[in-house]
Parts: C-alpha cells; sequence; structure tokens
C-alpha cells in the first residue's frame, strides 16, 4: 500500500469515529440543538480543519435525514416519531435485524449502525428511508434494554491485559478484561466475563472476570459454559443450601389429622429407571359400588417451601429443573428434591392429590381435591411396570393392569375429542463416568408411560376446571395459572400442507378436521424414511405452550381448562398452583391477576431458556460422539435444506450435521426455497427434504458444536 492510500485511509477512518461521536451526542440530546461550534466543544477540537469537518457531517447528516436544521447552521435529531422500538436479532457476521412487534417486515442494520447493540438486545432505531429498494433499513440510536451482560468464553491473555472470546458468534467483538479482573483465570480457561462498561469511542466493552469455569473440552466446563451462556444457574448459593438443611422435616401426629390419610391404600411410584425424584404417585382402591377410587398424590413442595422465603425465591428465580444430557440442574436442593419431597418408597410423605371416583369406562363420577398423607409400597421403573402389564405377573400386576384399562379408556376419549398425538422416539446416550458418550439409544414411550401420562393429564385437567369453570355459570371464575397453547398457525398450517403434498400425503388447513388430519398425516408416515422430519416440522408448526392466567385452553390436548398440578419439585408454577388451590379451598377470594401473569411469563421465559440449553447439549454430545469416527459412513435422511449447505441426521443414531452446498462435487448447486431442495445448475440433479443419502463425516468442532459431512457416492 502507498503512502497516498494509507493516509487517504486514515482519513476515512477518522472521518468516520467522528461522524459516529457527533451522532452519539445528538441521540444523548435528542430535543437540544447543535451547530457546528458547540459540537467542535464538546468534542473537544479547535483546529479549523477539524471544525470545517465537523460542518460539513452536519450538512450530510442532514442531506441523509438523520438530522434537520432546527435554525440556520443549527441541527437537531429527526423527530422521535421516525423511531421505533424492537428486539435485535444478530447475524455471525455482524449485521442485524430488529425484530418489531406486530410488524410484517424486520428492520436491516448494517454493521456499521449497530452501536454497540448485541443479540436480544431491546433497542431504539431511526428507520431509514430506501428507495428503489423493499428492504427496510434502520439505524440503533439506542440500547433500551441489554438482553445479558454475561457472556461465556475463552481468556486470550497477553502481558498487560487480556480479552474473553466470546463462544456465541453471534457476538461481534471481543471484551476488553485488565489483568486485575480476571480473578485467576489463565490463558486458555474457559470463563464467565461480565460486561461493565462499554464507551463510546472505544470497538470493544471492558469487562470482568465473574467465573472461572475451567479447560475447554472438559465435560463439566463445557456443561457449566451452556448453562452459563443461557443465564442458567449450576449451583446453588450457601444461603440456599443452609435454608433447606435448616427447614423441619419431621411429619407430627398433628400434621397428619389435618390431613386425608391414604396410607392403608395401594400405592407406588412409576419413574424412569435413573430417576431421583418422584413427585407423583397412584393410589387405587375398589370401592363398594363396584367403581375405582384412583389416587393422584403430588409432593407436597408448598408445605415445606413458605412464600417469599429464601428457598421460594430461589425456586422462583429458576422456575424449572434443567435436564441436560448428563445431569439435572434441580429447581430445588437435593435435600429437597431427592430427599424429604420425593415420594420414595416405605416412607410416610406429605402430599395434595386429586382424587377421583372412576367407573368401568373411566368416566369420572365425583372428585376431591386436598392434603394427603401417603405411604407408597412399591417403587417401579417404566421397564418393571411394562413388564407386569405385558406378562401380567409379578406383584401389584392386578392394579397394574386395573390403572392400565382405565387409561386406555381416558386416552381414547381425549384423542375422540381432538387431542393431537405426539409420539416421537427419545434420543439418549451411554456416558461413561467423565461425561464422555459410548452409544446411543432410543426411548418409546410404552403403555407403563402412557398410563402415568392420562393419569397426570387427568388431574392437571380437573384441577383446572375445578377453579376456572365454577358449577354456578353466574359466578366468575378465579384467577388461576393455567398451561395454554394456542392454535397453529394459518400461514405456517398452509406452508406445512404443501411440504408434506410432495411426499403424497395430504392435511387439512382450516376447521375442525384439522387436528384429525395432522393425527392422520403422523400416522401415515410411521416407519417411513420422512418420519422423524415430519413429525419435526408438524411440531414447529404448532404454537408454544405457556403459562397465563388468560385461560384459552390447550389446542394439542383438547381442553378447554389445563393446568400444571403435577410436578411441583421440577416447575415452579405447579407450587403456584398448589398455592392457589389451597387457598380457594379454604374460601379465600380471587387474587391479583396482574402479578400473577408477570410470575407466568418468567416461568414461561425460563422454561424456553432451560430448553435451548438441554438442546444445546445434546448438540454438543452429538458433535463428541462423532468426534472419533471421522471418516466413517453412515446412512442418513435430509432433514433440512438452506442458501449454505443440506442437513443430513444420520438414520442410526439421529445425529445431524450440514454438508455445505460448495463441497459436493460435480456440480454449482443452489438453493430452491419454494421446492425445499438444492438443484445443481448443469445436471438438473436435486437434493431434497426426506431424500436418504450416503454421508462421511468431514469435521466434529466442538467448540462451535457443529458436524461437517460430505455427501459419498
Amino acid at each position: 500500500m502507498s503512502k497516498k492510500q494509507k493516509k487517504s485511509k486514515t482519513a476515512g477512518g477518522f472521518k468516520n469515529d467522528l461522524l459516529q461521536q457527533i451522532i452519539t451526542i445528538f441521540d444523548k440530546n435528542p430535543t437540544q440543538s447543535f451547530n457546528y461550534k458547540k459540537i467542535s466543544n464538546a468534542l473537544g477540537l479547535k483546529d479549523f480543519s477539524n471544525r470545517k469537518l465537523v460542518g460539513i457531517i452536519l450538512e450530510e447528516l442532514a442531506d441523509q435525514g438523520k438530522l434537520f436544521e432546527h435554525q440556520r447552521g443549527s441541527y437537531k435529531r429527526k423527530s422521535s416519531s421516525n423511531f421505533i422500538e424492537g428486539k435485535v436479532d444478530m447475524t455471525q457476521r455482524g449485521a442485524a435485524y430488529v425484530i418489531v412487534e406486530d410488524a410484517d417486515t424486520d428492520i436491516y442494520i448494517h454493521p456499521k449502525n449497530t452501536k454497540n447493540a448485541l443479540h436480544g438486545d431491546i433497542v431504539k432505531v431511526n428507520v431509514i428511508s430506501n428507495k428503489g429498494s423493499n428492504k427496510i433499513e434502520g439505524e440503533i440510536v439506542e440500547v433500551l434494554k441489554r438482553a445479558k451482560t454475561n457472556f461465556v468464553g475463552i481468556i486470550q491473555k497477553s502481558q498487560n491485559f487480556a480479552f474473553l472470546a466470546v463462544d456465541d458468534l453471534r457476538m461481534p467483538v471481543d471484551i476488553f478484561i485488565a489483568n486485575e479482573n480476571l480473578k485467576g483465570a489463565k490463558d486458555g480457561d474457559k470463563a464467565v466475563a461480565r460486561i461493565t462498561e462499554w464507551p463510546d469511542n472505544k470497538k470493544n466493552p471492558y469487562g470482568v472476570v465473574v467465573d472461572v469455569l475451567g479447560r475447554p473440552g472438559e465435560n463439566n466446563t463445557e456443561m457449566h459454559a451452556i448453562l452459563a451462556e443461557y443465564g442458567l444457574p449450576y449451583v446453588f448459593p450457601p444461603k440456599v443450601e443452609s435454608e433447606a438443611k435448616n427447614l423441619p422435616i419431621e411429619i407430627s401426629a398433628q400434621e397428619i389429622k389435618k390431613r386425608r390419610d391414604f396410607r392403608a391404600i395401594t400405592t407406588f411410584t412409576i419413574d424412569p429407571a435413573d430417576a431421583k425424584d418422584f413427585d407423583d404417585a397412584l393410589s387405587i382402591k375398589k370401592l363398594e359400588n363396584g367403581n375405582w377410587e384412583i389416587g393422584i398424590h403430588i409432593a407436597d413442595v408448598s408445605h415445606y417451601i413458605q412464600k417469599d422465603s429464601i428457598l421460594d425465591k430461589e425456586a422462583y428465580q429458576r422456575a424449572t429443573s434443567i435436564y441436560l444430557v448428563d445431569r439435572v440442574v434441580p429447581m430445588l436442593p437435593e435435600m429437597l428434591s431427592n430427599g424429604v419431597c420425593s415420594l420414595r418408597p416405605q416412607e410416610t410423605k406429605l402430599c395434595f392429590s386429586a382424587v377421583f371416583e372412576l367407573n368401568e369406562e373411566a368416566k369420572v363420577l365425583n372428585e376431591w381435591f386436598g392434603r394427603t398423607v401417603i405411604f407408597s409400597d412399591r417403587r417401579f421403573s417404566y421397564e418393571e411396570a411394562q413388564e407386569r402389564i405385558e406378562s401380567k405377573q409379578g406383584d401389584f400386576a392386578n392394579e397394574l393392569l386395573i390403572l392400565d384399562g382405565l387409561a386406555k379408556k381416558l386416552r381414547k376419549e381425549r384423542f375422540k375429542q381432538g387431542a393431537i398425538s405426539f409420539d416421537r422416539l427419545e434420543v439418549k446416550f451411554n456416558i461413561d463416568e467423565n461425561g464422555k458418550p459410548l452409544g446411543v439409544f432410543f426411548k418409546e414411550s410404552k403403555d407403563a408411560n402412557k398410563l402415568i401420562e392420562e393419569f397426570m393429564l387427568l388431574a392437571n385437567k380437573k384441577v383446572a376446571e375445578f377453579v376456572g369453570k365454577p358449577e354456578n355459570k353466574k359466578e366468575t371464575p378465579k384467577t388461576f395459572v393455567y398451561r395454554i397453547h394456542d392454535e397453529p398457525n394459518q400461514e405456517k398450517l398452509l406452508t406445512l400442507s404443501s411440504f408434506v403434498k410432495k411426499f403424497g400425503y395430504s392435511l387439512a388447513t382450516g376447521g375442525k378436521e384439522v387436528a384429525s388430519s395432522i393425527n392422520n398425516l403422523l400416522e401415515e408416515v410411521k416407519g417411513k424414511a420422512e418420519e422423524n422430519m415430519i413429525e419435526q416440522l408438524t411440531i414447529r408448526t404448532m404454537a408454544k405452550a405457556i403459562y397465563s392466567t388468560k385461560n384459552i385452553g390447550h389446542y394439542g390436548l383438547s381442553f378447554s381448562h389445563y393446568s400444571h398440578f403435577t410436578s411441583p419439585i421440577r416447575r415452579y408454577p405447579d407450587v403456584m398452583v398448589h398455592r392457589l388451590l389451597q387457598h380457594y379451598l379454604d374460601g379465600g377470594s380471587s387474587v391479583s391477576q396482574t402479578e400473577l401473569e408477570a410470575q407466568c411469563k418468567h416461568s414461561s421465559d425460563m422454561e424456553q431458556l432451560a430448553s435451548e440449553a438441554e438442546r444445546k447439549s445434546i448438540k454438543y454430545k452429538q458433535v463428541e460422539f462423532l468426534e472419533d469416527k471421522i471418516g466413517q459412513i453412515f446412512a442418513g435422511i435430509i432433514s433440512g435444506v438452506s442458501e449454505w449447505g443440506i442437513y443430513v441426521e444420520i438414520i442410526e443414531n439421529m445425529c445431524e450435521g450440514m454438508v455445505r452446498l460448495q463441497d459436493i462435487d460435480g456440480d454449482f448447486y443452489t438453493f430452491d426455497k419454494e421446492n425445499y431442495c438444492a438443484r445443481g445448475r448443469k445436471t438438473g440433479q436435486e437434493y431434497k427434504m426426506g431424500d436418504e443419502v450416503m454421508i462421511k463425516v468431514k469435521r466434529a468442532d466442538l467448540i462451535k458444536k457443529q458436524l461437517d459431512f460430505e455427501l459419498v457416492e
């Protein structure tokens, strides 16, 4: 590069920096007017050439519509009526889109106009007019709310300072950390840093290390990193553990007298073989009239956790237990989740119960809700219960067969009413003591699983109806916490219908037959190569279930009223439901909806974060599982197509990776969005979703949690 070119580049860089500083002054003072003298004085510019450059920039900003001339030579920021608020969706290339609620189009933000905004931030945007273009473009003028300030990454240390190279590819810059703020972190450590300051004239934010996670690649380090990335906890604060240890756990005779006693009635739990927290049990008793009394007994967590206690506040903040591949991060300390509240066999336990009288046709004739005391006779794994259902032999086989028969009738009625059936295979890893995945297996939902599911659904539904559907129709329903699920989006249904038509399937997109049509589709694809892909796409078409005080029913279950009552050890909304139910059973008046709705939103948000962390842990283990299989060949199904490549899911282990379009030999392939395929320009060869292909594992990148494949003949 010549000296003249260098000088030109330096001058251009100075002007851009000056322009950003001038815009910042107007952003911070949107109601004030400034001329070139005021701006120059504010920036400490004294020489004539720089002050003249300020005047030129002000005129250019006015020509661009970013400023308007308030008085001759004096400028103001363009009216705030042109400002829009939205959420930042950052791309890996540094550009961003601002998503505006109820708007048809997102606002594109060029990398130079992001103003230190980060992914997920709520920002104020100044819309820039784009003549001759359908794309709405804008510039971020203010960050209103940070989505997060803590970031996970690798420490890169030099002699006098360090940077945290953030793992998230959507983070456009590294975080500068002074040596005194490293908290003992060494070069190459994985750590969590908090942004403390981001000066307007600095490219990088300043931060401090808040936790050192360990060396990259170690299992605990990586699992904690996933949790930290989503702002999720991985340890309990000492004061929470201390309060849990000091809880009075003895069950007094006085407490038992307050409760309905089920200790003499046959009761057992059915859970996964590796479960440690048992929060539901079933009791069964034959009544003199020939009907069955079925008790659904749920751990009485709210008896031990008093509202607004340290434990309660921690449980509310967490809102849910988190199930990573190799561990559970519980909502409650282990002493409660696996001990006091867990309905362990041969122990007296306090419960909150829903008890029903059912006839042989599984019709509910009577119901009762209240606090109980139970004694579980037996702890079954799902496999043990299934073996008794199939063989009709073994302890409690008769009781299990009766419950299974009733559950099947409840299930049949539910589908008759329009419930949707998603019976997906669950992918699990065999993991050694160091967390390394040794193999993959699939968990199928069998009769024992469905038995438990049906009685939990019954309890959740009936509790919601008890509060939200008063017998006296003139009575206003009391405020309650519902689990709601909206109808599918019409546009998404049409897209799905169009897609499955290419495979020879049909799908109704309107009216009452949508649910039955989805069930028919899911039944038709069973055992086909495209089964998993179509199931996933159908699930994505569905709305997300959330918690709310505003009941709209649950579309997927076809229930007009539905709540979560059955898992208070691992879900905070269930604790809320227990407290509300007892309050109303005691004759209490309806509670404030505003406060409860805010708690519902928090619980829904935390559930979503936990779900994302769980998916990321699965992806990490998939990459780790294939790390030593580079060069091996597998059969797979094309599960997605994008402008970058085709996604392939390996059939035998459901690990998904990408074949980049540029790596496909013999032709130049482009993405055909309309037909969900990649097509060669010369040959017309197509690779479309659902096609079976052979792939070779090319790369397994643990840091990016990505798998790269290549096609083989």
